[in-house]
């Protein structure tokens, strides 16, 4: 079965930075991209990163381009996210995935609280 399971997330104040993990199993790992989504309270999901299977592209959304590196260890079959400078409207629950064959996979996601 395809997994994805984030963690990482936690309680960290303004200008703080956390360090997720997604770590992936039962395909491929090396040879997908890999996305993080982020859902707010009362928000819809926003797409904030992804990486492409070797690792060696990567993208960003402008709220979060200079402050977020995606990475990934392919022999860990994990990808990483390290947010920087964090803010208050980074607070959501992140979540990663991937899509195979037409069929997008998530795992439940981790909570980030930027908060004083």
């Amino acid at each position: 079965d395809v997994q994805l399971q984030a963690s990482g997330g936690g309680l960290v104040q303004p200008g703080g930075s956390l360090r997720l993990s997604c770590a992936a199993s039962g395909f491929t790992f090396g040879s997908y991209e890999i996305y993080w989504i982020r859902q707010a309270p009362g928000k819809g999901p926003e797409w904030i990163s992804r990486i492409t299977g070797g690792g060696g592209t990567t993208y960003y959304a402008d709220s979060v381009k200079g402050r977020f590196t995606i990475s990934r260890d392919n022999a860990k079959n994990t990808v990483y996210l390290q947010m920087n400078d964090l803010k208050t409207e980074d607070t959501a629950v992140y979540i990663c995935k991937t899509q195979l064959s037409g069929r997008h996979y998530q795992g439940q996601g981790t909570q980030v609280t930027v908060s004083s």
